[in-house]
């Protein structure tokens, strides 16, 4: 597909699967930005929009699913995770309904918007609650496959998409399992962890230190809830080292899920959480923004290599 952004992926896969009768999409006014537009154009008749109203969006959608429908709400991840918190939670979650919450525009990445829209704790809210599946795919392809995966299993589901393009990482044949990691690359010295855009990131930080002799192994964790806890056992036992990448808070997203999963296995590790170290985002351009918080291939490479020789 080239270069571009996971909404955009998201917008096609809703047209892609949209002939499905029981698939409903909604927004809240900003369906030109989440890209759920492409499926108002094409299947205007399961398309609503509820206006600058994320909480009574979700608790629509819910009263929606108990009808046999399958239905994708987005909006901002900033306000589809924390204005409508309490409707996840109690509306959708509680009941175990079909609603899928889509949430674009995650992350630093959103830019010039700055702090209040850049949305760094999602993750860590919506892993915390009961019954939903939380996935932040790291491509267009892989979000075509998330899309496909909460369309074929029954319940709530987080979907974490981005604003700005991201590289091409996988191809049509990728296989794409809820819960199971993908290896992108192998390596003995050390494993990194990573999601969303943080993959390319890690994948080109792996060549930078292969290049210096580092043989570092890539997890794509994809779906940060349920957890690949057994990927992360064989990479702690294995390698002996951890390093988690995320644009999200180190506090109780990816870092924090592979931690608790490393503290249980049988051949504890040490973890390094790379992300956004307990701040707020500011206003920048979302390339600046990731060389500000240390996000970028280079200083995720650098960091690797530290910790490595640290723990020799």
């Amino acid at each position: 597909m080239g270069d571009m952004a996971t909404r955009e992926g998201y917008g096609k896969a809703l047209v892609e699967f949209g002939a499905d009768s029981r698939i409903v999409v909604m927004d809240a006014d900003l369906s030109g930005s989440t890209k759920t537009g492409d499926f108002r154009k094409v299947y205007p008749d399961r398309f609503f929009d509820m206006g600058i109203a994320e909480g009574n969006m979700v608790a629509t959608a819910a009263g929606i699913a108990t009808c046999g429908k399958i239905v994708f709400c987005s909006s901002f991840a900033m306000f589809a995770s924390e204005r409508a918190c309490e409707q996840v939670r109690n509306s959708v979650c509680y009941t175990n309904l079909d609603v899928k919450i889509c949430a674009t525009h995650a992350g630093l990445t959103v830019g010039e918007d700055g702090a209040t829209h850049q949305c760094l704790e999602d993750m860590a809210i919506m892993r915390s609650i009961p019954n939903i599946r939380v996935v932040c795919p790291a491509d267009c392809a892989s979000t075509r496959l998330a899309i496909k995966a909460a369309i074929d299993n029954h319940g709530p589901f987080y979907i974490r998409l981005g604003r700005s393009k991201v590289p091409a990482i996988y191809g049509d044949d990728t296989e794409f399992v809820l819960g199971r990691a993908n290896q992108l690359r192998d390596g003995k010295d050390l494993t990194i962890i990573a999601c969303g855009i943080m993959v390319s990131a890690a994948l080109k930080a792996c060549d930078i230190l292969s290049g210096k002799g580092i043989s570092a192994r890539v997890l794509d964790m994809h779906t940060i809830k349920p957890l690949d806890k057994d990927a992360v056992a064989r990479a702690a036992a294995q390698t002996g080292l951890i390093v988690t990448a995320e644009e999200h808070s180190v506090n109780g997203g990816l870092g924090g899920a592979v931690c608790e999963a490393v503290c249980e296995s049988s051949s504890p590790c040490r973890v390094i959480r790379a992300g956004v170290n307990d701040r707020f985002g500011k206003s920048g351009t979302p390339d600046a923004l990731l060389n500000e918080y240390g996000l970028t291939a280079e200083a995720l490479a650098d960091r690797c290599e530290k910790e490595l020789n640290a723990s020799r």
